[in-house]
């Protein structure tokens, strides 16, 4: 199961998750640990698109949109009772794990309450995190364990889990 931050203006006409540039780079990523979309559950953390920075980029959901939308969010984790959560960004990492910095959390397998988390940084191009090789080298350990635990997963025949 994969919770990112909020859908984004590509999302909200797509009617789908990670459609647009951010979701290519994603699926990028997906191939480079060995998986791909149908096998992960997409989710979020606030359900609605947040809407437009005066910068360019999406806001971010506000913390009244995230208490509203976290009911959704725990429904679903305790109807599919994932074995793995793929938290992907910031807010992501944060209101999941509640670790702050993306150095702290990428390229590490946490697991609490038998959950194994593998975080992600967000896909998009606006973020600079990725600019630092060893940031690069934090993403390039989370795909690899990524890719490790989805195999694990389809080996115990629970791979494949997109509704």
């Amino acid at each position: 199961m994969l919770v990112a931050q909020a859908p984004g203006a590509t999302e909200v006409v797509t009617q789908s998750p990670f459609t647009g540039p951010a979701g290519k780079r994603l699926m990028g990523w997906f191939e480079r640990a060995g998986t791909s979309r149908e096998e992960i559950y997409l989710s979020a953390i606030a359900r609605c698109f947040p809407g437009k920075a005066k910068g360019g980029g999406d806001l971010v959901p506000p913390r009244t949109m995230i208490s509203n939308c976290r009911p959704h969010l725990a429904r679903e984790l305790e109807l599919l009772r994932p074995e793995l959560v793929v938290p992907v960004g910031g807010l992501a990492i944060k209101e999941l794990l509640g670790i702050g910095r993306l150095s702290d959390a990428v390229g590490q397998e946490i697991v609490r309450d038998g959950i194994t988390y593998v975080p992600l940084p967000h896909p998009s191009g606006a973020s600079t995190w990725l600019n630092r090789s060893e940031n690069k080298e934090r993403l390039a350990v989370a795909l690899g364990l990524l890719g490790d635990r989805m195999a694990a997963l389809r080996q115990r025949g629970r791979g494949s889990i997109n509704l």
